[in-house]
């Protein structure tokens, strides 16, 4: 989906009311300076946490590795090699059918901050799940952790590369349908 020029959006001299999107403010109109900042924010916010993430995962897979006979470790070693492979191509497959999906339905404005109020909600409820259900969780999912850091890292990788977010081909849409901002 091609962005649309802030020309091409309302006719001269009409007043429009920019919506705010959640993270990108109204940078993302212009899509000038401000607004690829904010995505450079974003990526580096990510690419920071990914590799935290990834180096709590090595720790965990070093640490079941360590458990393992030395003949058995070889086929850990390339078992999880396959499913980081299978599983990096499968979150970056699901996001984009996601994305794909999403553009053909795009929230308008006030959806997107509805979805992002929603969020914050159900990761502040989460928070509280408790430490101690929280290890025995990791413990358990420890041998097939490097699987779901390589998920994880297909996805965000593929959610950061995106041309356009369906939060703003949404609000595009709402402006075209709402030249006066109401």
């Amino acid at each position: 989906m091609a962005s649309r020029a802030s020309s091409e959006v309302a006719a001269a001299g009409a007043h429009v009311e920019i919506p705010k999107l959640p993270k990108l403010g109204r940078t993302w109109y212009e899509r000038g300076t401000l607004y690829w900042l904010c995505r450079v924010r974003t990526t580096v916010f990510l690419l920071v946490f990914m590799a935290i993430y990834g180096l709590f995962t090595f720790g965990l897979f070093q640490g079941v590795r360590d458990l393992l006979p030395s003949n058995a470790r070889t086929a850990y070693d390339w078992a999880q090699v396959v499913l980081c492979c299978a599983a990096l191509v499968w979150g970056w497959i699901k996001q984009r059918q996601g994305h794909r999906t999403a553009l053909l339905d795009p929230p308008t404005p006030k959806q997107t901050w509805i979805a992002k109020r929603d969020h914050n909600r159900q990761a502040g409820r989460s928070a509280g799940f408790g430490a101690a259900g929280g290890r025995v969780l990791i413990a358990l999912a420890a041998p097939v952790m490097p699987a779901f850091a390589a998920y994880l890292v297909g996805w965000l990788a593929a959610w950061t590369t995106v041309r356009e977010y369906p939060s703003e081909v949404g609000a595009r849409r709402w402006l075209q349908e709402h030249p006066s901002g109401t």
